[in-house]
């Protein structure tokens, strides 16, 4: 079969592959129909993430039709059209029986590895280094999905692969992010990026009840989008956030701010987002957390701090005395998919939101190369791709 592949540093490749086998029982074999590059991916690409090896199958948002079901497996049948998500959980455990699917103890093969950098295993994930598992991604033309009577959840009719496509992460993740603020009537989230997963959690918010939505970015796309969906939008290059948040919360600071972007975070004109850019190519440092610093000033006392950016090691010169003292709240999780899909396929169902307002550019795998430049490059109003393979 056809995939993308990890070669390198901004090196992937559409190449031939071996098909995926049903290899447990409880397998499922889905032929892929649409499949997505997500913003996580950029960390893959840029080389961030470590132990990732040449001809990995990369993606982890992906969606199908079941060609093959394992033994053991009555929750599917050939046929059948599902979103995967992409948290691998075995529902049987301590953490899946509780709701916490991306904790799952028994789906990362590799957890050893991964407990000595961050002191215990999370779930394994499709497509994302053989720190979380090394199971193949799902930017390919089939994918065997582990655990497949838990995970996949079934395509309503009526409903297209663009509009339910995002239930594999960044509608889960955006929500959950907004679902992390505790909105109460009349509040002011603040949310850092206007990529995919920050578009989902501005509309989330408002969908929970937030009042205003401050949107912070520099690409003008980005923030065009945000604004339809109803924010105030600021650029962090043209201005000074902190003021800004504080003039427009009289002073007080946002009810909750949401740190959607992570460990790459951009450099701004501020001193200590270029020390960390210099910081980290000269390895004196393992990521860029000028964001969460300044969502954490920007954050009222007493407020919350949602962070679902991904984080790779250790951070430095974090304000944890401003946290401290001034009592705020930290929210954080790699997102339990699992745990939204039921309701959040409802809102679609019940037009309440269609995911697919963020698609700008589709192609197919082989286009797959050049598109992942595209938008790591934020070229031509690129803000989310679409493989149809």
């Amino acid at each position: 079969m056809k995939a993308l592949t990890w070669h390198g540093k901004h090196d992937i490749r559409c190449e031939s592959v071996p098909d995926p086998k049903i290899q447990d029982g409880r397998d499922a074999i889905i032929r892929v129909t649409a499949c997505a590059i997500c913003g996580s991916d950029l960390h893959l690409y840029d080389g961030v993430m470590p132990q990732m090896h040449k001809c990995d199958v990369m993606g982890h948002e992906t969606m199908g039709e079941v060609v093959e079901v394992g033994r053991e497996n009555t929750a599917l049948k050939v046929g059948d059209r599902v979103v995967v998500p992409f948290t691998i959980s075995c529902g049987e455990c301590f953490f899946c029986t509780r709701g916490f699917y991306s904790g799952c103890e028994r789906s990362n093969p590799d957890a050893a590895k991964v407990s000595k950098l961050w002191g215990n295993s999370p779930a394994g994930l499709f497509g994302y280094s053989h720190l979380l598992g090394g199971y193949a991604g799902g930017q390919a033309e089939y994918l065997r999905v582990p655990y497949a009577d838990v995970g996949p959840i079934k395509v309503p009719d009526g409903l297209t692969d663009e509009q339910v496509l995002f239930l594999s992460d960044i509608f889960p993740t955006g929500y959950m992010a907004a679902e992390f603020c505790d909105i109460q009537p009349g509040d002011t989230i603040a949310v850092w990026g206007c990529g995919p997963v920050e578009q989902m959690a501005i509309k989330s918010a408002f969908l929970l009840g937030a009042e205003r939505v401050i949107a912070i970015d520099t690409v003008p796309e980005r923030l065009a989008m945000a604004q339809a969906s109803g924010a105030i939008t600021l650029d962090f290059i043209e201005d000074d956030i902190y003021e800004e948040i504080m003039e427009l919360t009289g002073g007080r600071g946002a009810d909750a701010c949401i740190d959607a972007v992570g460990t790459e975070a951009e450099p701004s004109a501020s001193w200590d987002s270029r020390w960390d850019r210099i910081k980290v190519a000269t390895y004196l440092g393992t990521d860029r957390p000028h964001v969460l610093r300044q969502a954490i000033h920007c954050c009222r006392n007493f407020g919350t701090v949602s962070v679902v950016g991904v984080y790779g090691g250790f951070l430095d010169k974090v304000p944890m005395g401003s946290a401290v003292n001034r009592g705020l709240t930290f929210r954080m999780a790699q997102t339990p998919v699992q745990r939204y899909l039921p309701s959040l396929m409802q809102r679609i169902v019940e037009g309440d939101i269609d995911p697919s307002f963020v698609i700008t550019h589709r192609g197919g795998l082989e286009d797959g190369p050049e598109l992942y430049r595209t938008f790591r490059d934020k070229k031509d109003g690129c803000i989310k791709v679409v493989l149809k393979p």
